[in-house]
């Protein structure tokens, strides 16, 4: 019996052509986020409707380049917003928005699609954000300690260590939690897409790795939707195969650029600062998305770009909002040669309290914080007039904090091979024991240079 073939019809065809954005006339509008299809010479190209102009034109936003496009092109409908397809081979790879391979693999056999703007997990089924998420770097856990099921934000500019600090989360996520890790590149220049992937396969991370790549040589609508491609990977490796996930972005702020971008080319009128009008709910989307549920935690580390670091913008301001915990990076640290570039008076986790943290560690990060916030009031007074000129117990102060600060260095595992330093991981409790001995003196005699790039002190002096 002969097959009996189904025509497939046009629902209309491309009107104009405006860079990323196509008007398509359509005998039937369809639905606002909907996929949409067109086809040269057996290429396909993909658009995604934002606007319903009139009863019987939309506007979309291509998804990718638009070279080659015409008035007069047939557009078919897909029948369904975007979708990627999932599933558990999906580790280990690295992928673009559509979930189609980037590292020359073969394409993912999928168990099952998922539609990237599925609705946040039912509020019944959502669980609460959890304890400390050790990750074995010692300025983290004692001063600003990430949330299990929780956001944190990395702040800084560019080449104070953001990535060697996302590749370390990532790692200690693998190692320490037998987690799984989604990194959403947001923007990537191509050469940091392809040394991360490289770096990550040398560290041995990438085997409970998946990494999604919206680059930024693509169309902004790429770059507005591959945080929301990746959270939907995160999403089935928490729902369907149970993990602890760290869900990675990278940067944030490209997001938020993307869709500026996408707004002005609606034609929508700018609002504060030039930024999209709907800047506050686009984010929302996204981040009220990053929920841990009985199933499975999913736990975010975004880096965020500050401009002109202000801390006011209204983009930070608006992601800032969401957030647990932040760790803002600093030039002045990374310049002192103090890496992780942390700044530690500056970063912050709202689990940061008695109850949450223990007596002790509460008391002890206090303790470290008091003395290296005495150390910055007093550094004006050593550079005009030298540490001599000093109170006997201000002077005390200022050589335990200069241990301190130098302790709070660390070698990172992912990057042993350009380093030369072996790597390491600390227990918070080893922290927590090194700062109380060098809190109660137990260290004064020892130089500064003992303490720099250590692990445990126990370890150094035993």
């Amino acid at each position: 019996m002969a097959e009996t073939k189904v025509e497939v019809r046009p629902i209309g065809t491309i009107a104009e052509v405006h860079g990323p954005v196509v008007v398509i006339r359509c005998a039937s509008l369809p639905p606002i986020r909907q996929a949409l299809r067109a086809s040269i010479n057996s290429d396909d190209y993909l658009f995604e409707v934002h606007q319903h102009l009139d009863q019987h034109h939309v506007r979309a936003i291509t998804l990718h380049r638009t070279a080659g496009l015409r008035r007069g092109l047939a557009v078919f409908d897909t029948g369904a917003p975007l979708h990627v397809p999932a599933s558990p081979e999906c580790l280990g790879r690295l992928l673009n928005i559509f979930g189609e391979p980037l590292d020359g693999g073969d394409p993912l056999k999928a168990r099952e699609y998922r539609n990237i703007h599925s609705a946040p997990a039912a509020l019944a089924d959502v669980v609460g954000t959890g304890d400390i998420l050790q990750t074995g770097i010692k300025v983290i856990d004692l001063l600003c300690p990430f949330v299990r099921g929780g956001k944190t934000g990395l702040f800084g500019g560019a080449g104070v260590g953001k990535t060697v600090l996302v590749m370390e989360f990532m790692h200690a996520v693998a190692s320490l939690h037998s987690g799984v890790s989604v990194f959403a590149g947001v923007g990537e220049r191509i050469r940091e897409g392809h040394e991360l992937w490289h770096e990550m396969r040398e560290a041995g991370v990438m085997a409970q790795t998946l990494m999604c790549f919206g680059q930024m040589d693509e169309s902004p609508g790429v770059r507005f939707r591959i945080g929301l491609s990746a959270l939907s990977y995160a999403e089935y490796l928490r729902d369907t195969l149970h993990k602890e996930v760290l869900f990675v972005m990278d940067n944030i702020f490209r997001f938020v650029q993307a869709g500026s971008e996408i707004s002005s080319l609606l034609g929508r009128m700018p609002a504060t600062v030039g930024y999209q009008p709907t800047l506050i709910s686009e984010v929302a989307e996204l981040q009220e998305r990053i929920l841990s549920t009985r199933e499975g935690a999913v736990t975010a580390v975004q880096a965020v770009y500050v401009p002109a670091d202000d801390m006011t913008d209204p983009a930070v301001s608006a992601i800032f909002s969401h957030l647990d915990s932040s760790v803002v990076l600093s030039r002045a640290q990374a310049g002192k040669g103090i890496y992780p570039a942390v700044e530690p008076l500056l970063s912050s986790s709202r689990v940061m309290d008695r109850h949450t943290l223990g007596d002790r560690h509460y008391a002890v990060a206090e303790g470290v914080r008091e003395h290296l916030a005495r150390y910055r009031e007093l550094e004006d007074i050593i550079a005009m007039l030298g540490i001599e000129e000093l109170s006997p117990g201000d002077r005390l102060t200022v050589e335990r904090a200069r241990k301190l600060q130098r302790y709070l260095t660390q070698p990172f595992k992912v990057i042993t091979s350009q380093t030369g330093m072996q790597g390491v991981s600390v227990p918070l409790e080893t922290t927590l024991d090194d700062c109380e001995a060098f809190l109660r003196g137990d260290y004064d005699e020892l130089p500064e240079d003992a303490c720099y790039m250590r692990g445990s002190m126990q370890e150094k002096t035993g």
